[in-house]
């Protein structure tokens, strides 16, 4: 009996495994009316793997997301012959929810497939600059819908048995604001290591 116990604990700890993982993020839009919005950021949260044999599992997880896209810029709206050095930053900060189908080619490495659910969190639109030598600072909602429905692809490399890292690009499926018809996209690089 101890022995049937010990073996179903190890196959329990083999099927199911969780851990944290962090990473950065290329984020950018995409559709009718894009300008340069992309930038880097990073993000960081947690996984969970259940596998269902040797070649097949699925991988949820709950990851914490910024998608902010700064942009400096001369303006010369309060003053046409003293322009203005102004950064304008907009931020929309998501709890992302992917469900992966990972299918394991070989032990080490997998393709990842799956849809994610975006729930939006944080959106600011932020404007800074100096005036007469003092820091000024203006802030408002950017409007964007709460829900973003996507599809992500990617590669997961097992370096050992508990450290992993990963590679996948999500295509946004939803729009970010009603007014307009741009979708996020994000190509990730992430590092995670398994309980």
């Amino acid at each position: 009996m101890c022995i049937i116990f010990t073996t179903g604990i190890a196959k329990a700890q083999k099927q199911f495994t969780f851990g944290p993982k962090i990473g950065v993020d290329y984020t950018h839009r995409w559709g009718n009316n894009v300008n340069d919005n992309s930038a880097l950021n990073f993000q960081a949260g947690a996984f969970f793997e259940y596998r269902f044999n040797n070649r097949i599992s699925i991988a949820p997880e709950l990851v914490f997301a910024t998608h902010s896209t700064p942009k400096r810029e001369i303006v010369d709206w309060i003053d046409k012959d003293s322009p203005i050095d102004i950064t304008r930053t907009g931020q929309i900060n998501y709890i992302n929810i992917p469900i992966l189908l990972k299918c394991y080619f070989t032990p080490s490495l997998s393709v990842d497939l799956g849809p994610q659910l975006g729930i939006c969190v944080y959106d600011k639109f932020t404007e800074k600059w100096k005036d007469d030598g003092k820091d000024k600072k203006t802030k408002h909602d950017l409007g964007a819908n709460r829900f973003d429905f996507g599809v992500g692809i990617g590669l997961t490399y097992n370096i050992t048995k508990d450290v992993f890292i990963q590679g996948r690009y999500t295509l946004g499926l939803t729009k970010i604001f009603d007014n307009c018809q741009d979708k996020n996209g994000n190509a990730q690089i992430a590092i995670g290591y398994r309980f």
